[in-house]
């Protein structure tokens, strides 16, 4: 496809900006940013998409505590993730930013901020801005269903897309969302290559609901674009990561002829 999807209207703010700039405003509004390791960062360097999402909040007595899960894919396959935490020190004070590279280090650090002992378990998530989505996700647009699913599959490159089965059971929707789900497709690193994923959520005549995930890249010879469609998400995900390394392994083309 050349053209990508409308995103939902909370998605959080300038995700369209590149995975690396979002890390650079990562690494800059956080207070312990250098102390990083070197690795980390060279290792992110080469990021291809960032995901960004609420891990859990709470709010007591005018003091408040989120983290976040920041991921990025890697050019190398792999997905890196740092994990941010804002809070204030004192009612009515500004939040402060810290990010660390991995849960026990943010549990350590989530321990000694002044929040009452009954605070709820750490991995509880409760709803907040900048990154949630659930309100959004649950909302299915009456859109002749049946036709997109045709057409999502009719598109999709991948020998192991979802079998006629599956198409036959998507037939009956009466309903479909399109939700990004990873980033917006960007440029990084040498390869430039471009990644995004989305889940095409479908609502059934019975009430039930079935998901599809496409994948849309640019590691083929030709830098086109390409469609993948899998059923599941960590099929989908493996996928980037499988195509990321692929595009890694691949010389970057020169300039064409003059």
């Amino acid at each position: 496809m050349s053209v990508p999807y409308e995103t939902a209207a909370c998605e959080p703010p300038d995700s369209s900006d590149s995975p690396e700039e979002h890390l650079a405003r990562l690494l800059g509004r956080a207070l312990n940013s250098f102390e990083l390791p070197d690795e980390t960062i060279r290792r992110l360097d080469c990021a291809l998409a960032h995901d960004g999402s609420l891990h859990s909040a709470h709010h007591s007595a005018g003091l408040h505590r989120e983290t976040y899960r920041h991921t990025w894919l890697l050019a190398d396959g792999a997905a890196l993730t740092l994990w941010e935490l804002v809070h204030n020190t004192v009612p009515g004070s500004e939040p402060q930013h810290e990010v660390y590279v991995d849960e026990e280090e943010l549990r350590t650090a989530t321990a000694r901020l002044p929040l009452p002992p009954e605070a709820p378990d750490f991995e509880l998530p409760v709803t907040a801005p900048a990154f949630t989505l659930p309100a959004v996700r649950q909302v299915y647009v009456p859109d002749d269903s049946p036709d997109h699913a045709r057409r999502l599959l009719r598109r999709a490159e991948n020998e192991d897309r979802p079998d006629a089965e599956t198409a036959a059971l998507l037939s009956t929707a009466c309903a479909h969302r399109i939700t990004q789900a990873f980033g917006r497709p960007s440029r990084a690193g040498r390869a430039a290559l471009c990644f995004s994923l989305y889940e095409h959520a479908f609502l059934l005549s019975d009430g039930g609901e079935v998901s599809l995930w496409e994948v849309e890249h640019t590691v083929t010879p030709d830098g086109r674009h390409m469609c993948e469609v899998y059923a599941s998400e960590d099929a989908a995900r493996r996928a980037m990561e499988r195509r990321a390394a692929q595009g890694r392994r691949t010389p970057e083309r020169g300039p064409g002829p003059a």
